[in-house]
């Protein structure tokens, strides 16, 4: 997913890239659950015009299954992908033997204190990125990590997308369970333990955007 912020953003850097995989389980008995894929359905290549905290941004999702699709590694990149998790693994980038699950170190942003990033986030952009299940509970690996060396993330369990209209209106409800949230990180991992079906990823970064492109990489991984 690419997102581009607009002019009315404070950031000298106007663009953020989401690598984001979402690896669940499908009950193939389940009668309510379509398992025809129609690619015609897919909503992506297709510019989008959105808005938080009053200013504006372009969305572009370059593939999106709305969760019709389990995730499968794709062929011809997973050779690639998996030597270079192995070298990652190696010097301590990645905790994770198996080269299909991510799990990153726990690091936190050093260039300034948690109590300036919840202060800088309340003008920030955030994303919403849904998990995939076909539970009403259920529980959820996931790891994120930035290339953006400069600040720091906030992510949070939250109960469904509204809680990123709630960020909006300056308070938002989250899954407060240790493992469920991470604060002012460059990377982390966690576990996040009875989450409801329409729950997901609350991503939030400062407005502060310096270097030319701002890469996240999320994983999801449903237990």
């Amino acid at each position: 997913m690419y997102v581009h912020l607009l002019s009315e953003w404070q950031s000298d850097s106007k663009n953020i890239i989401f690598d984001v995989t979402n690896s669940w389980y499908k009950l193939e008995k389940d009668e309510n659950i379509n398992h025809v894929f129609d690619a015609e359905s897919k909503e992506y290549n297709s510019n989008q015009l959105q808005e938080i905290n009053d200013k504006t941004f372009v969305e572009l999702k370059h593939e999106f299954s709305d969760c019709q699709e389990e995730w499968q590694p794709m062929l011809y990149r997973k050779a690639i992908d998996t030597v270079r998790h192995e070298i990652e693994y190696v010097q301590g980038k990645q905790l994770s033997k198996n080269p299909d699950i991510s799990v990153y170190p726990d690091i936190d942003n050093l260039n300034y204190d948690n109590s300036e990033q919840q202060s800088k986030i309340k003008n920030g952009y955030a994303h919403f990125f849904p998990i995939c299940t076909t539970k009403e509970m259920t529980s959820y690996d996931f790891s994120i990590k930035t290339d953006n060396k400069d600040l720091g993330f906030d992510v949070y369990f939250v109960s469904s997308s509204i809680q990123l209209e709630n960020f909006e209106n300056s308070e938002f409800n989250s899954y407060t369970e240790s493992g469920c949230y991470g604060q002012n990180k460059q990377s982390f991992s966690g576990t996040c333990k009875n989450v409801k079906k329409d729950s997901g990823l609350l991503v939030i970064f400062p407005d502060d955007l310096k270097q030319l492109t701002t890469k996240v990489t999320i994983n999801l991984y449903e237990n």
